[in-house]
């Protein structure tokens, strides 16, 4: 019996060691699977080491989702002159993107207050040092017919009549709280507005916050953005013959490289330079920025370095493209000269920029901003888009979400947090296994595709979801309009006009009707 006992508790010694081994087997072999799966990386329904780079020429998977800034509620027509509360006139600082985004500011803030707009003035002065004005950079018959059904917009303030005399009503100066809510102009500046009757906003870079909880306002952006802002004929003209000339040879990148004085001066990232190029950047900081103490490395971690044109080659090396892809540069002038474009042009030689101008050629006097403009063009129309940096209203952001609404172009934004890492072990000499730790990086992105904003990314880089709409909606708030932005406005401005026209014609009957006539 003892015999007995002692055999089965052995029995059960075995069996409890094999279940042991058994698990001990299958978590070797799961952590065996997941190390050598670690190296793969899902890009839709690719692996990297699957992934083939020629699908990068394609334009991102919509999932359904299209461009629509068709207001989706009833949106009433603006106020005619008797109706407004006054005149709305702003100064738009910063460069192109800035001046565009805060053009589109200043539309939203007149329909807030019932204003009349007037033609934004444009600061491209004491950025750009040219004197272009928005008639010289936009088509203003364009601009204006395109926003009839949302704000009035005249070219300038209107003359007044006092005392027997004729002058320009003057309009009170404010300068407007950075990111003011929706809250400030139905308040402090509407009641400026109706006692002054004319209110100048100036500086007006940032001047109204991104995040407006009405999605029609939104909505209103888009169509200021991307259907009403367009360049002038010479400009487009321009755009298009190089784009032509690029694209009669297969598909071609574009890639804003900002490396430029302004930039490394504000991001503080010097020690790549030499000690007279420092001396400089230091200088240029010292007058323009705030007086900070920046740590390279520091701000190389947590990815507030430009990337340098080599590091770029590097990325698209690492990505795929050889070098014979087409490229087009879109910059302005590089810090440090050639020595950082020699190992980039060693990588891809196809290099272009908007030197090579045909036909349209850009007066001279309008250089620094319509430049800039072709240089937005050619990256809109680019089958692929690459910025090196990104920040608050500037080129690359106002481009990426320009290309989203224009049918999710794709768009290639490397995460410069991530690839610091390693750029930054290349710099101490340890290179080995670079590409595949890029590739990583590189196909852990949406490439262009629809996806949710998430703070700090930009209304103006990302307007989906309130600028786009669902072909096969469940949700009915995303379904799209039955007809184009302008149908529905017309059909909206026209029942309201029907209806007045019926009321005046009442009028004048009765008035004939008492008058006897």
């Amino acid at each position: 019996m003892r015999r007995g006992l002692s055999s089965e508790a052995s029995l059960r010694r075995h069996r409890a060691r094999a279940r042991l081994w058994v698990a001990v087997a299958a978590l070797v072999t799961g952590t065996i699977w997941l190390w050598s799966s670690s190296s793969v990386v899902l890009f839709g329904t690719h692996r990297v080491q699957d992934f083939v780079v020629d699908e990068l020429w394609k334009t991102a998977d919509s999932n359904g989702w299209r461009a629509s800034s068709a207001p989706r509620t009833y949106w009433p027509p603006p106020p005619t002159e008797s109706e407004s509360n006054g005149y709305l006139r702003v100064r738009c600082n910063g460069g192109l993107s800035q001046q565009r985004s805060a053009i589109c500011n200043a539309v939203v803030a007149a329909r807030i207050m019932n204003a009349t707009l007037v033609l934004p003035e444009l600061d491209a002065n004491s950025f750009w040092h040219d004197e272009s004005g928005f008639v010289d950079m936009y088509d203003v018959p364009h601009f204006i017919k395109t926003l009839k059904y949302d704000v009035r917009i005249v070219m300038s303030v209107p003359k007044i009549t006092a005392h027997g005399k004729s002058k320009k009503l003057r309009a009170y100066k404010i300068e407007p709280p950075r990111d003011a809510p929706v809250t400030w102009y139905r308040t402090t500046a509407l009641e400026k507005l109706r006692k002054y009757g004319a209110i100048y906003l100036t500086p007006f870079s940032h001047r109204l916050a991104e995040e407006i909880d009405d999605p029609e306002l939104q909505r209103l952006r888009c169509r200021v953005n991307y259907h009403a802002l367009q360049f002038k004929p010479n400009i487009m003209k321009t755009s298009s013959d190089i784009v032509n000339k690029l694209r009669s040879e297969g598909h071609f990148m574009s890639i804003h490289l900002r490396f430029e004085l302004d930039m490394l001066a504000y991001a503080g990232c010097i020690d790549i330079f030499t000690p007279k190029e420092q001396e400089i950047l230091l200088k240029y900081r010292e007058e323009n920025f705030a007086n900070k103490t920046l740590v390279y490395k520091k701000r190389r971690l947590i990815g507030k370095c430009p990337l340098t044109p080599e590091e770029v080659g590097l990325i698209i090396r690492a990505m795929g493209f050889d070098n014979t892809t087409r490229i087009y540069l879109a910059s302005g002038k590089l810090f440090g000269g050639e020595r950082f474009m020699k190992p980039f042009k060693a990588m891809f030689p196809r290099l272009e920029n908007n030197s090579m101008i045909g036909s349209g050629k850009l007066e001279e006097d309008n250089r620094g901003l319509a430049r800039s403009a072709v240089d937005y063009m050619v990256c809109l129309l680019s089958d692929i888009f690459m910025p090196t940096y990104d920040g608050p209203s500037n080129f690359a952001n106002n481009l990426m979400g320009h290309r989203l609404y224009y049918g999710f172009r794709t768009t290639i934004t490397p995460n410069r947090k991530a690839l610091a890492p390693i750029f930054m072990d290349m710099e101490e000499g340890r290179a080995s296994g670079y590409e595949e730790r890029i590739r990583q990086v590189m196909f852990n992105t949406h490439f262009g595709a629809p996806h949710k904003r998430i703070h700090p990314e930009s209304f103006y880089t990302n307007s989906w979801p309130e600028c786009f709409c669902q072909m096969k909606a469940g949700n009915q708030a995303d379904r799209c309009p039955p007809d184009n932005v302008n149908d529905v406005l017309e059909s909206q401005f026209q029942n309201k006009e029907d209806v007045e026209a019926e009321a005046t014609n009442q009028t004048d009957s009765n008035s004939s009707m008492e008058t006897g006539v």
